[in-house]
């Protein structure tokens, strides 16, 4: 193994590594040396190779800041010279312990402690082995829950585009329907003044709302068209924040007291945030700036003088943001609420999204938590065959460690602070990061290693404190061993329909993972009736995408031949219907997920309307109207619908059997 091999595997970096058809593949050393220095470790000569591996050597010979174990298992210590250390338990017990052999014996007290030896200080997470289950919060039958897009959602009142109080009014809906839990898309903290940033993937921050979902209480006025099948971003998000302007110069007098309170428990990340949002909205309408990059240098530090004089200077502007999270916890909350008086189980299912944009708050406040000049995304696989380089980034694995993981540990309680739930959007980023340096292909990209057992048991941790279940999306290149670590600690994969095959075709239901959540599609994914009519193989040609097929009749064709395997499947005993006849396939598969022994099952609400068009088309921007897609009718009313309640009725009598 040469020095630059040794430096990378020191790293965390892997150069081999195996594609989603098993081939073995190599990260060429001119990619290594990019993503090394990206890192903070200088490979472009053997001299300087020397001093990375040293001073990765000396950071790794210190005592680690953070250590966490499995509650009952022995602690093995970082110095086995020690004969006895202090455990300061998290409601500030305190504990003499015996070191044996390097290692204290088992402590059964879960949650975050503190441990004195020689002089040293740990952070000692002590964690429940497992997560909170579908059995602890529903024990002896199976749940479903729908799947919504929030902003696809429509109200009895017109508006632009769903948010919060439509949420509302969709959980009372589907819990008097017997759903126990409704999956959402995410709602963490977007960019407000910029109508062109409204993927709920690359937020700003996963630490805060995005405000534009809170409920105004003024009327609405100049809105973009509410009858269009398309949400028009560009004078929607403009004519919301105007409406949530006029609300909070009309409540603030009366809400005073409640939204200074709610800003001294924030504390300084939340102000951070609100001073974000007001300097993004300055600097976006005076120079176009996206990010806090293009700033003029003196605002890139949130202590700076500059940054000190703008935040005084605009206080109001400031205070507005803050109640836009005010305004948006007290609304998500209500959606939570209403899900739970309506008789889920569980709730909301909230959604964390993988990643971050690097211009954004998380970026601008603290940008030492991050990964800088790497984008993370995917190797080639199934779901995109070319790679993807999503233009967003993580937190850097050395820093989680660094710093007790206090970000990673801050995003997981944001995330189930509303919830009774949890999906772990691409969870494989627990195990390692696909990252890509910035502006270069995603074929130059590497995996980098996470602190996974860390990681684990701190979700694990926060399962157990908030009652929550954990999904984690385990689609794509599953790396060996994954899926039994979920297993381990009861975080539900996902089995999706179109991928449940093997040798001999569709799997029937019999054989799908118990330990895992059935879904007939997920949001990236063609609804069942744009997969039988071939919806999606239509997109694909006429935006030149790749396919595995030579041309489109090919494509078709083979279509033709997974359609009579599916309905072959689906067992129905009835003839298979023709591919303009979609309504008994959704129905059939609908049927065919429910009967799983998941524990849970999922329906996206376009595959309980019968829907053709997905909500996402990954690899896409502006080709596909990505996130942009309204339900044709409010909740309550879709529910309604003959074939709607048909569906609902088979998921309720086959998910209690």
């Amino acid at each position: 193994m040469s020095d630059l091999h040794t430096l990378a595997t020191a790293a965390g970096l892997q150069r081999d590594w195996q594609d989603a058809a098993g081939r073995r593949q190599t990260v060429s050393d001119d990619a290594l040396r990019t993503i090394l220095h990206r890192l903070g470790h200088a490979s472009g000569s053997d001299t300087q190779i020397a001093d990375s591996l040293a001073a990765i050597e000396r950071r790794t010979a210190h005592a680690p800041r953070f250590l966490s174990v499995d509650c009952g298992a022995p602690i093995a210590l970082p110095a086995t010279a020690l004969s006895s250390a202090e455990l300061t338990l998290e409601d500030g017990t305190k504990i003499s312990l015996s070191v044996e052999n390097g290692a204290l014996k088992p402590i059964e007290q879960v949650g975050y402690h503190r441990l004195a030896i020689d002089g040293t200080e740990i952070d000692l997470l002590v964690a429940p082995r497992r997560c909170f289950t579908i059995s602890d919060a529903v024990p002896g039958r199976k749940c479903w829950a729908p799947a919504v897009q929030i902003p696809s959602l429509c109200g009895d009142t017109p508006q632009a585009f769903g948010d919060f109080g439509t949420l509302v009014d969709a959980a009372r809906a589907f819990g008097a329907r017997g759903a126990d839990a409704l999956a959402i898309s995410p709602t963490h903290a977007l960019f407000p003044a910029d109508a062109s940033r409204y993927s709920p993937y690359a937020p700003s921050s996963r630490q805060f709302l995005n405000g534009l979902y809170g409920t105004p209480s003024v009327d609405a006025d100049a809105l973009a068209d509410v009858s269009a099948d398309l949400i028009d971003w560009q004078n929607a998000i403009p004519a919301k924040l105007a409406q949530l302007r006029k609300t909070y110069a009309e409540e603030v007098a009366d809400i005073g007291e409640s939204l200074d309170a709610f800003r001294r428990d924030g504390g300084e990340d939340l102000e951070r945030h609100a001073e974000f949002d007001a300097l993004h909205a300055h600097f976006f309408a005076q120079m176009g700036a996206r990010g806090w990059q293009q700033w003029p240098a003196d605002y890139h530090d949130p202590a700076s003088a500059a940054v000190r004089r703008f935040v005084e200077d605009h206080a109001e502007d400031v205070a507005f943001y803050a109640f836009l999270q005010w305004r948006a916890r007290r609304d998500l909350d209500a959606a939570q609420t209403a899900a739970k008086d309506a008789g889920m189980a569980i709730g909301l299912i909230a959604d964390l999204a993988v990643g971050m944009d690097p211009g954004g708050s998380h970026g601008w406040s603290r940008r030492g938590d991050l990964l800088t000049g790497l984008s993370i995304g995917a190797p080639p696989d199934p779901l995109g065959p070319d790679g993807q380089s999503w233009g967003i980034t993580g937190f850097d694995p050395q820093a989680l460690r660094d710093t007790g993981f206090a970000a990673f540990i801050a995003t997981i309680r944001a995330a189930l602070a509303h919830a009774g739930g949890i999906r772990i959007d691409h969870a494989f980023g627990l195990r390692r990061l696909w990252v890509v340096p910035e502006g270069a292909s995603a074929a130059d990209g590497a995996y980098l290693d996470m602190p996974f057992d860390d990681l684990m048991r701190i979700v694990a941790m926060e399962s157990h404190r908030a009652k929550a279940i954990v999904i984690g999306e385990d689609l794509g290149t599953v790396p060996d061993g994954f899926r039994e670590a979920m297993d381990a600690r009861a975080m539900l994969g996902m089995r999706v329909l179109w991928f449940e095959r093997d040798a001999d075709g569709f799997v029937p239901p019999v054989k799908w993972s118990p330990d895992a959540v059935a879904m007939t599609g997920t949001h990236d994914l063609a609804t069942v009736a744009g997969w039988w009519s071939g919806r999606d193989i239509g997109w694909t040609w006429a935006l030149g995408r790749t396919s595995e097929a030579v041309d489109e009749a090919a494509d078709r064709a083979a279509r033709a031949t997974d359609r009579a395997a599916l309905w072959a499947a689906f067992d129905t005993g009835r003839d298979q219907p023709a591919e303009d006849d979609t309504d008994p396939v959704v129905d059939a598969a609908i049927a065919h997920v429910a009967s799983t022994p998941c524990a849970l099952a999922i329906v996206p609400v376009e595959d309980l309307a019968g829907l053709v068009e997905q909500p996402n088309l990954p690899g896409t921007i502006d080709e596909h109207p990505n996130w942009r897609r309204r339900l044709p009718d409010t909740t309550e009313a879709l529910l309604d619908r003959a074939d709607v309640t048909a569906r609902i009725d088979a998921l309720n009598a086959t998910r209690s059997a």
